[in-house]
């Protein structure tokens, strides 16, 4: 199975200080630092998906650090960079045609937001036949109001890994996942 590390928009606008700041994006970005870090290691296919923003939008603003990829997991010359203004991964950029040269059938999925670009981009994934692991404490996501009420970032994110994980994905921990 020839496997790729899909990393979504781990941004600045995403952290303290950016204009969308999710709960511990810290951490979800060291786990995904030690993804990157062991796909490096195994000379494995690495592809850093970065959203910017079209004209008028509030965030992701291009020209601003909010679009810049976090240190944590900055890409190193040759790891390939993707540019996407859809919450899906696949809608207007060439990740499906990349994916395929490479022959990749398996992607390993972090990122953030849990509950919009990392479910987005895996359904899309599943849809084109790959294989899709997401790795849960390499994501973030924030708290969401519907209703007037709030529901607690923890509470969406696990809802969604949760619903992800009944048809579209295998759901693990970055632990579970280097050891296996």
């Amino acid at each position: 199975m020839n496997k790729a590390l899909l990393l979504i928009d781990i941004q600045k606008e995403y952290f303290e200080n950016g204009a969308l700041e999710l709960v511990n994006p810290i951490a979800a970005s060291e786990n995904a630092k030690k993804l990157l870090e062991h796909f490096r290691k195994e000379n494995g296919t690495i592809i850093h998906v970065q959203h910017i923003s079209g004209e008028g939008a509030p965030i992701f603003v291009p020209g601003t650090k909010g679009v810049d990829i976090h240190e944590n997991v900055k890409p190193l010359a040759g790891e390939k960079v993707i540019t996407k203004q859809f919450p899906n991964s696949f809608r207007g950029t060439d990740l499906l045609e990349y994916l395929q040269s490479k022959k990749i059938t398996h992607l390993v999925i972090a990122g953030m937001m849990t509950h919009m670009c990392i479910d987005a981009g895996t359904r899309a994934a599943v849809d084109f036949g790959f294989e899709c692991t997401v790795i849960g404490d390499a994501c973030a996501t924030l708290n969401l109001q519907i209703n007037g009420q709030e529901v607690k970032a923890a509470d969406v994110h696990n809802a969604f890994l949760a619903a992800l994980e009944f048809f579209y994905a295998k759901i693990t921990t970055t632990e579970d996942y280097l050891l296996s």
